[in-house]
């Protein structure tokens, strides 16, 4: 059946309409326009936060910007192609906008996803912690999985990563490890990732090659800001110092330069080994702790706000995504029903239609929620 280029060009033009009210050009016109004039001023740069504020700004607003009229102009493009292709009756030129409308509908999916992300910190950069839980060696072994997935997926977009902590298991994988992702919405997008996710395969570790189901629990926090108003008593917290240590307990450094932090009224804890003082670690410690009260306390009220309206229903439930290697091959969200057959292409990273699928449904949620 031949596509109905007018159609689906138009459906395009609707959705960038869409993007392009929510996104609003002229308000980002106009900061990128203060951030430039304040850019300018060559005494910025006594005060190398706010330098670093600024050039960061102008920086996300203005890819912002390109991001919303470099998809117009392709909409714009592709017309012109499919004309082309008709009025010359060229097979090749019409094949080639066949390509393009593909790779445009899923860029335009895409910005569409970005506009949803409208929650009070979708904007900031996350925090992804990664738990070994039921399941043994498989367990950790799993949870060193999802680890590269989410390792794979940031590189794959070129997204910077920082590994902030990793405690090995003693045989295979992880016990757990942290990392941040330090771009503009990685926790709007990586914040329906959070959850419990399951294994089923048949174990690489058992001798009698028996069938395994195994769990590992991933947590996502936005990174805390300055801005921020979370202040941590020194009383409310306990620190120990301890050698980092690499797989298998080898000693990767001579020093105490580790640090775990547990916030004693909530009992919270974080570790923090790799980064090179005791002091680096410490702040860093200080800053995950933040980000983790600073989520904690906007849950503590989101729950009070359900429960004054009769609503005790648990939005997210266990297991919210299982990855099934034996008897069958396939990766299945359980919330939004989204499923693949392709594991191996998962696992190596090619996870964005399960977070748009999942941003989606969040959405629906709170709409349905009347949020």
């Amino acid at each position: 059946m031949a596509t109905d280029f007018s159609q689906e060009i138009k459906h395009l033009r609707g959705t960038m309409a869409s993007v392009r009210e929510v996104t609003d050009l002229a308000k980002l016109e106009q900061q990128i326009a203060a951030f430039e004039k304040e850019a300018s001023d060559p005494s910025l740069w006594d005060d190398q936060e706010r330098a670093q504020q600024v050039t960061s700004g102008l920086s996300r607003a203005k890819a912002e910007h390109e991001r919303v009229t470099g998809m117009d102009q392709r909409v714009e493009d592709l017309e012109v192609l499919v004309q082309m292709a008709e009025e010359e009756n060229d097979a090749d030129t019409l094949a080639e906008a066949e390509r393009e409308l593909t790779s445009l509908k899923k860029a335009v999916g895409e910005l569409e996803v970005r506009t949803l992300l409208a929650g009070e910190y979708d904007e900031r950069a996350a925090v992804v912690t990664i738990r070994a839980g039921a399941g043994g060696v498989d367990a950790a072994d799993f949870a060193e999985m999802l680890m590269r997935m989410y390792l794979r997926w940031a590189e794959r977009h070129g997204f910077p990563v920082k590994v902030l902590d990793t405690s090995y298991a003693e045989e295979a994988g992880l016990k757990s490890a942290t990392f941040e992702v330090d771009v503009p919405y990685a926790y709007g997008n990586l914040s329906v990732e959070g959850g419990t996710h399951r294994l089923v395969r048949i174990s690489p570790f058992d001798n009698q090659g028996r069938r395994q189901t195994s769990f590992a629990a991933v947590e996502v926090v936005p990174l805390i800001e300055g801005t921020d108003s979370i202040e941590i008593p020194e009383n409310d917290l306990k620190i120990d110092v301890f050698r980092s240590s690499g797989p298998g307990g080898q000693s990767v450094n001579t020093t105490d330069s580790a640090v775990r932090m547990t916030h004693l009224p909530t009992g919270t804890v974080v570790s923090m080994q790799n980064e090179k003082s005791q002091i680096q670690n410490r702040a860093a410690a200080l800053r995950v702790m933040q980000s983790r009260l600073l989520l904690l306390k906007k849950a503590e009220e989101a729950a009070e706000r359900k429960e004054l309206a009769g609503d005790v229903k648990a939005s997210w439930g266990e297991q919210m995504r299982s990855y099934v290697l034996h008897p069958y091959q396939m990766v299945k969200d359980l919330r939004t029903e989204h499923e693949v057959g392709n594991t191996s292409a998962v696992f190596d990273g090619d996870i964005d239609a399960f977070i748009e699928a999942g941003i989606r449904w969040r959405i629906a949620q709170d709409k349905a929620a009347g949020a």
